[in-house]
């Protein structure tokens, strides 16, 4: 029960009480596989989807989601659901075509799209479910066709049921995102609704204002001064610049600065940081390098004179924008370079006419990031039950429950020893 990647399909007489979704497609007339590797799903087809999703998601571009893939630490050998619109008369019924059109002739689309991992493998939980499989980023929103969304996330779900799945588990989700609304539209169809495990408010930013604007209604007049006081003194160490890399030879050389950054701070004493594990270090060489070649990737850097003093990744995925990690010179910490960075990337962003937002992807209640882009995300982790009254899903939804409640005491036991030392 734990690997549900090591479960047979069910037979034709399993769950034969169940309604089907009118959208679900025949395993032996789909086009394409419903559950396979990651690594199979077409990449063509891949970035076509990403270009017409209804919710952006950077962290699940093919560049960067395959870059983890092939290894990132514990992230490796994903799964994928895949929803596919095949060209049979009775799967294009509701789309008008000119006569001269075949549609036998039309190849199947891509419509959906999540990777996934058991939920044994993502919480240690013994109990049939797929889980949004980890990005190395905090979010993990499903690609779904902005034009057959509701039709894309019904395909989502008939095939993770027929893995034997009894529930489909997404962390990290935009909870009022179009995404989720095109899965909660779904579900409504066979008499079932979303479980809303638990939710924060994460911080986000309007590219749409002004930055100067942004500043001051977040930024007191005495907090804005001081922030210029620390920048003239930075100056003093030399001119400070501010450097963005588009290009992928100007992005392989800046995630080398990044690295180094982050590996020179607390993230390096803990062991945590992307340079400090082989698989981690070539998955960002790789993406990186990926994203570069469509545009989708940016590594802002702040130098006092010729010393980099703080760096940033910042991945692109149609109008909006993931601010990834940051890595600082902690020896220039009394002038707050992470904040100082922050500040000229705010002003970069907002005057790209293209982005709209930029999602910080940061945790809840963030030190650093909260009180400058005060624009707020509400995130979670969601079960879509897979059964009407079905008690494995109540099961299920226990133990994650369970776990997060754990964790949570945990995680300021952690934050009560760490205060006293």
């Amino acid at each position: 029960m734990a690997e549900i990647a090591g479960l047979s399909r069910p037979s034709a007489d399993d769950g034969a009480d169940e309604r089907v979704p009118a959208t679900e497609v025949s395993p032996q007339n789909s086009p394409r596989a419903g559950f396979s590797a990651l690594a199979s799903i077409p990449v063509d087809e891949w970035r076509a989807l990403a270009e017409r999703a209804i919710e952006p998601n950077g962290y699940y571009l093919p560049a960067w989601e395959l870059a983890v893939n092939a290894s990132a630490h514990g992230r490796t050998g994903v799964s994928a659901l895949s929803a596919w619109r095949d060209a049979s008369p009775n799967q294009l019924a509701r789309i008008e075509l000119a006569p001269s059109e075949d549609p036998a002739s039309e190849p199947a689309q891509l419509i959906g799209l999540l990777p996934v991992v058991s939920l044994w493998r993502a919480c240690k939980i013994p109990l049939p479910a797929l889980a949004s499989a980890s990005p190395y980023g905090t979010l993990c929103t499903p690609l779904l066709d902005r034009g057959l969304a509701e039709e894309a996330a019904n395909g989502l779900m008939c095939e993770a049921r027929k893995t034997g799945a009894y529930a489909l588990i997404l962390s990290d989700v935009s909870l009022n995102g179009a995404a989720m609304k095109a899965f909660t539209m779904a579900l409504r169809q066979d008499g079932l609704q979303p479980i809303v495990l638990h939710s924060h408010l994460r911080a986000c930013l309007d590219a749409r204002r002004e930055a100067d604007e942004v500043f001051r209604d977040a930024l007191s007049a005495k907090k804005l001064k001081e922030l210029r006081r620390q920048r003239n003194r930075l100056a003093e160490h030399g001119e400070v610049r501010f450097t963005v890399a588009r290009t992928t030879e100007e992005v392989a050389q800046a995630v080398e600065v990044f690295l180094a950054l982050e590996a020179s701070g607390w993230k390096g004493e803990r062991g945590t940081a992307l340079r400090q594990r082989e698989g981690d270090l070539s998955f960002i060489r790789s993406a990186t390098r990926g994203l570069s070649e469509t545009g989708q990737c940016e590594i802002v850097t702040l130098h006092a004179g010729e010393t980099p003093v703080a760096a940033a990744v910042v991945l692109r995925h149609q109008d909006r924008a993931f601010y990834f990690k940051l890595g600082i010179d902690e020896r220039f910490a009394k002038f707050s370079p992470g904040v100082q960075l922050t500040l000229d990337l705010t002003r970069h962003l907002c005057a790209d006419a293209v982005l709209a937002t930029a999602d910080s992807t940061a945790s809840a209640d963030h030190p650093m990031i909260n009180p400058i882009w005060r624009g707020r995300l509400k995130i979670g982790d969601v079960i879509i039950p897979l059964r009407r009254n079905d008690p494995v899903v109540s099961a299920i939804r226990a133990a994650l429950t369970a776990r997060h409640r754990l964790r949570e005491l945990v995680r300021a036991a952690v934050h009560r020893l760490r205060s006293t030392k």
